[in-house]
């Protein structure tokens, strides 16, 4: 796959419930069209031409070395490194960014900073093996695999995400998955408590609506639509003694 270089890796995110980010890689596969806000971003400040150039990732090929660099200079300053929150940490199809993840959370493991990630991908079981303090998570807002074909085309099929997480799970590790963002009953008529009883197992919750599309609007009464659904979340997570984090905008009045 193509490569490039940056000249810093490690940040500190204004993302609501992060600490410090890494994204190693440009680009995802995935090519989500719900639009995805990191391919918004990356169009906006020309790092992207277009969709397709978004969906033939980069990888940051000196990334290890940045990290030998800059975890010493900021490790005091961290509480958590997230990865990532504009490309997948382990993109499906694409081993070359999932061996460089695990590295990469193995460097920071091994400086005692705890890691949380997040995929579309399937995570791999080789994460068992490393610190008990990291959180595994996947995204999942639907368990229809037409839907997922129409607006997540190149990720994983939805049970084999969650498979791959429930192995984690039953190997000890703290797991948890986002709703997010979850759609409007104009896009997919469902149900969110069969996604809900399909990741009973996970230790938290993070729930978002869907934003950046025209069509959200067009469905009647939205607002009180994901008022009720983040409800409808809140309530399993307490009655299940789950951690749970509703996404800024979820719920209005």
């Amino acid at each position: 796959m193509e490569e490039i270089t940056r000249k810093s890796l490690l940040y500190k995110t204004s993302v609501e419930y992060g600490d410090y980010t890494v994204n190693h890689a440009e680009g995802c596969s995935h090519g989500c069209k719900y639009p995805c806000y990191a391919m918004m971003l990356a169009k906006r400040f020309g790092k992207v031409k277009s969709y397709d150039d978004w969906c033939r990732p980069k990888i940051v090929a000196n990334a290890l070395e940045l990290f030998d660099k800059e975890i010493p200079r900021l490790k005091s300053k961290i509480k958590e490194v997230h990865l990532c929150f504009t490309t997948d940490p382990f993109m499906y199809g694409y081993d070359e960014i999932s061996n460089m993840s695990i590295e990469i959370i193995k460097k920071l493991n091994n400086n005692g900073i705890k890691c949380t990630a997040l995929t579309k991908g399937i995570l791999p079981k080789e994460l068992a093996e490393l610190s008990k303090e990291n959180e595994y998570g996947i995204t999942l807002i639907s368990l229809n695999e037409d839907f997922r074909r129409d607006m997540e085309n190149g990720s994983a099929p939805y049970i084999e995400r969650i498979n791959a997480l429930k192995q984690l799970h039953d190997k000890g590790m703290k797991t948890w998955v986002s709703i997010e963002p979850y759609p409007t009953p104009n896009f997919i008529e469902q149900d969110i408590n069969e996604i809900l009883n399909a990741l009973f197992f996970v230790d938290k919750i993070i729930f978002g609506r869907l934003n950046y599309n025209a069509k959200v609007s067009q469905y009647k009464d939205y607002k009180n639509f994901f008022n009720q659904t983040a409800q409808t979340v809140i309530d399993y997570c307490v009655k299940n003694k789950k951690r749970y984090h509703i996404k800024d905008g979820t719920i209005t009045q």
